[in-house]
């Protein structure tokens, strides 16, 4: 299929096929994994290109992705990577995730392609770095087991080296994005209504104003940060209590002391929501690590809507989804632990009016990633890359050229004549 579908007039994350170059073909491409699980990619190319880019996120289906039709201007192929399980927290373990990317670049190499870069958005920036990291370790030294226990088998893993990196309103990683956004004024997990007055970032006698008005003193910060990241504790107890136990009902039944309580026991994995996950003081205070942004978070302007409603980060889990991807103690892909590893050429941009990646949180990232060759650029623009006032220049022509340029000085990149 061509670029030009009836989807012209789409805009915010999705791309404008009207910025695809002619003769571009959109393919799909079913992937085996070497876990045994199927997963498809879509490949956006002419045909003779060098370089692809690979766009993947840990739970989000990229085929519309603005950043798709951009890299395809600047003259390299685009690879949509589509994960095992689109917009699912239920069974989500970073470190399985990893095979979704390997049977991506193994499929592109084999394509023949000279360069691959990976390019992460949001959530798929301490993914792609996560990646990065076990690929460049040699099998013994890969994680072993998820932090719920269940065994990676990374060891023997074959996991293709990306060429480079390009990260865009990338985020430190999803427990940390989710350490910063919950709401620690819960008191009982089983009571979305429970509420601590002291911490309660809602109530006007702790700061808040409605419209980007509140105004946190330094204190309440602090001990707010801190019952955060004690919440976080008390889930991540809860999951690992509950990981214990399974796996204590294995043993017996392995053994042949086990009971049929032990059988259902060892089969049984709770959902369990997560509430109150949109409380980060900084989307209310525009004065904590300020920036271009505008009030509200990534989920609206309202927080009562977002911090108590069905839709937000890390809603639903098991007790395995939730230490390897939402616990901000227990993740392994987080940047701080993962982008010191990084060696290759990356590139890092960053929007000014982000809300959910702040300022300091940007320069700490930076720092963070352990390349030499590794540069900065930054445009005025919201998390998607949309303008922050009606009328403003839409950034992303530009993101899209600074990727070109960026790319054209370190990859061979073939912009095919005809």
């Amino acid at each position: 299929m061509t670029g030009r579908t009836p989807t012209a007039g789409l805009r915010g994350a999705f791309w404008d096929p009207a910025r695809l170059p002619d003769g571009v073909r959109l393919t799909a491409h079913p992937l085996p994994t070497q876990d045994k699980q199927i997963v498809s990619g879509f490949l956006l190319a002419r045909g003779g290109e060098t370089t692809v880019a690979v766009i993947a996120h840990p739970r989000e289906h990229l085929v519309p992705h603005y950043l798709a039709a951009e890299l395809a201007a600047a003259g390299v192929a685009v690879f949509l990577q589509a994960p095992r399980l689109t917009g699912n927290d239920i069974r989500l373990e970073h470190e399985m995730a990893l095979y979704d990317l390997a049977a991506a670049l193994t499929f592109l190499r084999a394509r023949g392609f000279q360069r691959i870069v990976a390019v992460g958005n949001s959530g798929g920036g301490p993914l792609w770095a996560f990646y990065n990291q076990q690929a460049l370790l040699p099998g013994e030294r890969r994680i072993a087991r998820t932090p719920g226990g269940r065994p990676t088998r990374l060891e023997s893993a074959d996991l293709p080296v990306p060429d480079g990196l390009i990260f865009v309103s990338t985020h430190l990683g999803q427990g940390a994005l989710l350490m910063n956004g919950i709401d620690p004024s819960v008191t009982d997990e089983g009571d979305a209504f429970s509420v601590d007055p002291a911490l309660d970032p809602f109530a006007a006698a702790n700061g808040y104003a409605p419209s980007g008005g509140a105004r946190y003193a330094p204190d309440f910060v602090a001990r707010y940060r801190a019952a955060q990241r004690a919440r976080i504790a008390r889930i991540d107890a809860f999951a690992l209590d509950h990981v214990r136990r399974r796996a204590e009902a294995r043993r017996r039944i392995k053994d042949g002391t086990g009971t049929p309580h032990d059988r259902a026991s060892a089969a049984h994995t709770p959902i369990f929501p997560v509430w109150r996950t949109d409380a980060d003081l900084r989307c209310w205070d525009l004065g904590i690590d300020p920036s271009d942004r505008h009030p509200g978070s990534l989920w609206g302007s309202d927080p009562f809507a977002s911090n108590y409603g069905s839709i937000g980060f890390g809603r639903t889990c098991t007790p395995e989804s939730w230490l390897s991807t939402w616990s901000g103690l227990c993740s392994n892909a987080s940047m701080a632990r993962c982008a010191p590893a990084i060696e290759q050429p990356t590139l890092l941009i960053e929007y000014t009016g982000d809300a959910s990646t702040f300022p300091s949180e940007v320069d700490a990232l930076f720092d963070m990633i352990g390349a030499a060759d590794k540069s900065r650029v930054a445009f005025a623009g919201d998390h998607h890359g949309r303008p922050l006032a009606e009328g403003a220049p839409n950034p992303k022509r530009q993101v899209g050229e600074a990727m070109g340029d960026w790319l054209a000085a370190r990859f061979p990149v073939a912009v095919p004549q005809g």
